[in-house]
């Protein structure tokens, strides 16, 4: 999830901690009722006996919680920033509780001590919360949580076998950790939803050799010199189970990321291909209301793309965000110039008037897709895309009509800056692309001339100053919209001027 910076204060920490509380809070009461479900006819004897080890299972839980919170504090904290971030974690891992507790308890099942074990737990989708994790958030948290919810649920089948280790629940928390982190690096690179169900398969590899190797632990031990006649049966159905788990994992995320990617509007690789395509919804009005500011888009998407990849950034968001930077033009269309042919509405209005339908497009942006359900990234990219710079062409035409004083805010744009890298590569890009087009000659020296102007005047304006852009990434950039720009806006040479028909005898002839 990439959106708007929230700095870290005081006030942001005690809403984190709340919020974690609650959830955790939450967490308890998920695993309680699972746990104590088939049991509530006699509840209260329950409690009596074994009361002890649903407080340990609590207090493990909060241990396990407080250590997610420290990790997040140190290594994602601007993860805590965001309630619905904290909120879609702590969704993910009570959906997997849910699910995996109620799949452990299918299938055949084994006599431990006075409880039992199904087979089941093989059957668990083992790697749901790393994928889930890995596409709404990043994948660092996925290899966290992917750690996490193997112990947590590790806990549960302790608890629910009535404190009985089982070689089951070994087995258990080992494909969790194996098959989840072998996923995050297998579907990292994953760039379409089909792929990811080849990920589910190979998964279920590890899992196999897992079950299998440590049921032979079985023909080795010394009071089972040989297999008994059920072990190659046994061996058989927990693979079936392993293979269950590790494709199902692929198909549940196929089928629960659309869910989240709605409820939490998170900006995912799936949703962002679809949301870039030429027809998507607000695209589509966009290339049919605004050609002229659709085919800017398309031009700033490219450069914005290669800006991305030479800074190792995310090149998908980068396109996405110059598709929608200029969204906002869509209300009032005829007022910008590449949608003009022979009209210009402003010749009719006054400078301050023209000044503010021109910078009022940023904020339309941010609304529109806003309630599109686009995305906030996609929002804060909109709005930030101009920071505060001024809109020179009617402050000049101002200046000249007027022999006082102006004030160059009433001409400028409202703001904020660029937060993200990606919005300074959008504001850079866009200034570029429109202020190389309107040479007259577009030399490589032109352009590195009037690149090099566009990114020294919004330093000296101070617009990169909310973000975390250094020199050596705007000379990168300078350098790649150089290369681009030229490489698109390249000299042609001049066709003669020939006229074609047929002779006499039929064969094909030219005149200069």
């Amino acid at each position: 999830m990439n959106g708007r910076q929230v700095k870290w204060t005081k006030n942001t920490a005690a809403k984190s901690i709340v919020l974690f509380v609650v959830h955790f809070l939450v967490m308890v009461l998920v695993s309680l009722v699972l746990l104590l479900w088939d049991k509530v006819d006699v509840l209260a004897e329950e409690m009596n006996d074994n009361g002890a080890d649903y407080l340990y299972m609590v207090f493990c839980l909060l241990m396990l919680t407080i250590v997610m919170y420290i990790y997040f504090f140190f290594e994602s904290r601007h993860t805590l920033t965001s309630g619905k971030s904290i909120a879609l974690i702590f969704t993910v891992l009570n959906v997997y509780i849910v699910v995996a507790f109620l799949l452990g308890k299918q299938g055949s099942s084994v006599s431990v001590g006075e409880s039992t074990v199904s087979y089941g737990i093989f059957a668990r989708p083992v790697a749901l919360v790393a994928l889930l994790i890995l596409s709404l958030i990043g994948r660092k948290e996925a290899i966290f949580l992917n750690i996490f919810s193997g112990i947590l649920m590790f806990l549960l089948d302790i608890v629910s076998a009535r404190m009985v280790i089982t070689q089951t629940a070994y087995t258990s928390l080992i494909i969790t950790f194996v098959a989840g982190m072998l996923a995050i690096f297998l579907a990292n690179r994953a760039k379409t939803r089909f792929s990811v169900v080849v990920v589910g398969v190979l998964i279920v590899i590890p899992i196999i050799l897992i079950i299998f190797l440590l049921k032979l632990t079985d023909i080795v031990d010394v009071e089972i010199p040989t297999p008994s006649e059920t072990f190659w049966p046994d061996m058989l159905m927990q693979m079936g189970y392993g293979v269950f788990g590790g494709v199902t994992s692929a198909i549940l995320f196929l089928f629960i990321l659309p869910i989240y990617e709605w409820i939490f509007n998170c900006l995912t690789a799936y949703r962002l291909r679809e949301i870039t395509a030429h027809d998507a919804p607000l695209l589509r009005k966009l290339q049919q209301e605004a050609p002229g500011t659709f085919n800017h888009s398309v031009m700033v998407a490219q450069l914005a793309e290669a800006c991305a990849a030479a800074l190792n950034e995310n090149v998908d968001y980068a396109r996405a965000a110059a598709y929608y930077h200029d969204v906002g033009k869509l209300h009032q269309p005829e007022y910008f110039t590449e949608n003009q042919h022979d009209y210009n509405p402003h010749d009719e209005l006054t400078p301050e008037l023209s000044a503010d339908i021109i910078r009022l497009h940023a904020q339309d942006g941010s609304e529109l897709i806003r309630s599109h359900r686009l995305p906030q990234f996609l929002g804060d990219v909109a709005l930030q895309h101009h920071g505060t710079l001024p809109i020179r062409y009617f402050y000049a035409k101002a200046l000249k009509m007027t022999d006082g004083e102006l004030n160059i805010e009433d001409f400028s744009y409202c703001g904020p800056k660029p937060t993200t890298k990606i919005a300074a590569i959008i504001m850079i890009a866009d200034g570029s692309e429109a202020a190389v087009r309107s040479l007259p000659k577009r030399t490589p020296e032109d352009v590195e001339r009037v690149v090099r102007g566009v990114i020294e005047e919004r330093m000296e304006l101070e617009q990169f100053a909310d973000c975390n852009i250094t020199m050596q990434d705007l000379t990168i950039i300078r350098k790649t919209l150089v290369e681009t720009l030229s490489g698109v806006y390249h000299n042609r040479i001049k066709y003669p001027n020939i006229k074609y028909g047929r002779g006499a005898d039929g064969s094909a002839r030219g005149e200069v």
